[in-house]
């Protein structure tokens, strides 16, 4: 595939923005890759790795020369990392990010754009629960989904060229609003967040006489507190921009609780068997 831009500035060269890093790098796709970020020894680490060509912790700087820039820092970060690079971007640069809510973004980025800026909102829907430079994987985005949310500022050639970047990286992209991904994500990926982490916070510490509880659970505990394991910062960016959908979610998830607290104390053996088997047929047909 032909170059797509010729300078590609990550702000935030964790997980997400270092696999997307080393991908371009290695396709050709972008002329150099620039990351910026706070800590100099992440950015050494993927110095060292080869998943970028400089780096620098300075906003002006990394904006020098870059025609794309992706936004991989936690959502309310993003907007004063761009205004502090606006000034120093070309004039038409493309603007993207790998954030998990959407409208928030979009309302925030889209006053602080030069006249012949774009923004194409994007959201990988891969990760893991380790972070840095250290945690990139070339592979990361492979058959995963890669959501776009066109928007009033993007541009078909935009567009295009984000997409295509993303195609590149192995990984199904298709399009949406940003109000549509958002209420998708709040029920999809938000709440599960929210609730393995609830979970693990009531079993924190709970003891039964002299034993500590949670060291007695097996697979099924482990399996559902798994991404309690994630960074508070990121989460709490995601549920305070996206409030009123995760609301509507949390609601949909109360009345299941409730429907199952109802069955379990009234002994109602075929109702929680209904409950417990509609959610068994979800669990089977996502895989």
């Amino acid at each position: 595939m032909a170059k797509l831009f010729d300078q590609m500035t990550i702000c935030g060269v964790g997980l997400i923005g270092g696999s997307l890093a080393a991908i371009v790098r290695d396709k050709g796709l972008v002329g150099s890759v620039v990351g910026l970020g706070r800590s100099r020894a992440n950015l050494d680490l993927a110095l060292e790795r080869g998943l970028i060509d400089r780096a620098t912790q300075n906003a002006t700087e990394a904006a020098d020369g870059a025609d794309l820039v992706v936004l991989c820092v936690p959502v309310r970060s993003m907007p004063a990392t761009f205004a502090a690079m606006a000034p120093n971007l070309p004039q038409r640069a493309v603007i993207t990010d790998v954030g998990s809510v959407k409208e928030w973004v979009v309302r925030e980025l889209e006053p602080m754009l030069g006249p012949e800026m774009a923004l194409v909102g994007g959201h990988p829907v891969a990760g893991k629960e380790t972070t840095g430079a250290g945690a990139a994987d070339a592979a990361l985005f492979e058959g995963r989904r890669t959501i776009l949310t066109p928007a009033a500022r993007s541009t078909p050639d935009a567009i295009y060229r984000i997409e295509s970047l993303w195609r590149a990286t192995g990984a199904r992209v298709e399009r949406m609003t940003p109000h549509e991904h958002d209420e998708i994500m709040a029920r999809a990926s938000h709440l599960p967040q929210v609730v393995a982490s609830a979970l693990a916070a009531a079993l924190e510490g709970e003891r039964v006489g002299d034993r500590i509880a949670a060291e007695y659970g097996a697979g099924g505990l482990r399996d559902t507190t798994r991404i309690a394991a994630s960074l508070a910062e990121m989460w709490r960016d995601i549920v305070l921009t996206n409030r009123m959908a995760i609301g509507e979610a949390m609601a949909l998830f109360r009345a299941a609780f409730e429907e199952f607290e109802r069955a379990i104390e009234s002994g109602d053996s075929e109702r929680f068997e209904a409950i417990f088997n509609r959610g068994r047929a979800m669990r089977e047909r996502i895989g």
